[in-house]
């Protein structure tokens, strides 16, 4: 029907323009999913996501909502993302929200966008044996007190520290630059 013949071989050809670029799956407004998404082309998001999105192109609106992991070539978040994005080029609108880690090899954010999560620029952000970003540990209690030398002098003060052990040592306070 929509195809041309090609008279002088005898053989179909389709129309060239579909197979350059297809039209992108919309995921409108009203509509809720609960799944993974998996595509080779474009995926444009104007309703909920709960679960992993993979595509070629992605484009999440104002509106959207997308909770899971985000694996894309190229996505544009002008809405919200709870979970990791993994992408080659990343932009962010100034009405995104991203809660998660990101990976990526470009970025750009514009002003007004709300990022809660750690940055990583990788060469291959589509890869998932990217190692996990690490968290800064929390401290294991109150940092020791310095004491003050008898004389009142801080440069002849000691602090006591615990090691790994637990067992307390001695150490010769420092100055902070400056003091």
């Amino acid at each position: 029907m929509f195809s041309k013949t090609d008279k002088s071989k005898g053989r179909q050809q389709s129309d060239g323009a579909t197979d350059a670029k297809t039209a992108p799956s919309i995921i409108s407004a009203n509509l809720h999913i609960v799944g993974t998404l998996k595509t080779e082309g474009e995926i444009q998001v104007d309703g909920t996501i709960e679960g992993d999105v993979s595509s070629q192109s992605l484009t999440v609106g104002e509106k959207a909502k997308v909770m899971g992991e985000i694996v894309a070539e190229e996505a544009n978040i002008h809405g919200e993302v709870s979970g990791k994005i993994r992408a080659r080029v990343l932009q962010l609108a100034r009405t995104a929200t991203v809660v998660g880690d990101i990976w990526h090899e470009v970025l750009a954010i514009e002003s007004g966008a709300y990022i809660e999560g750690q940055l990583r620029r990788s060469d291959r952000p589509l890869e998932s044996g990217e190692k996990k970003l690490g968290r800064v540990p929390e401290p294991k209690g109150p940092a020791p007190k310095p004491k003050i030398a008898e004389s009142g002098d801080p440069e002849k003060a000691e602090t006591t520290t615990e090691t790994s052990a637990g067992t307390p040592t001695e150490q010769p306070a420092r100055r902070a630059a400056g003091s």
